[in-house]
């Protein structure tokens, strides 16, 4: 588990850090070819996360088998809806980008004020 914390404004930092950790962590475990992707779509749920959650962020990886799920946790309920981005406009693209490179991605709300979104990506 590698916990981010959200004092003020969106930290762009925080997103680095957890593409740091992506990085780190599929090395440790020999699972490098999901690497490029695995960054990807964490650095999209993170920043949504920061974005439109609020308060502390939480990132988790798990490995079984050819599979990697990540999972990042934070302080809405709100459930995440990818846009229809204008041509131009500068956001609204990551959820289409998550669920391009994942295989299966999704939510839940397990209680309180929190909820987790996950991304699995398969090697």
């Amino acid at each position: 588990m590698f916990p981010f914390h959200q004092r003020a404004a969106f930290e762009p930092a925080c997103v680095a850090m957890a593409r740091r950790f992506v990085d780190q962590t599929l090395t440790t475990w020999g699972v490098i070819e999901l690497t490029f992707d695995a960054q990807l779509v964490v650095s999209e749920l993170v920043t949504n996360a920061m974005r439109h959650g609020g308060g502390a962020v939480q990132l988790r990886l798990l490995t079984h088998g050819a599979e990697l799920a990540c999972v990042v946790t934070d302080h809405s309920r709100t459930a995440p809806m990818a846009a229809t981005p204008d041509v131009f406009a500068e956001f609204g693209r990551g959820l289409r980008l998550v669920d391009a490179l994942s295989t299966t991605w999704g939510w839940l709300s397990p209680g309180g004020t929190r909820k987790l979104v996950w991304a699995v990506l398969t090697g």
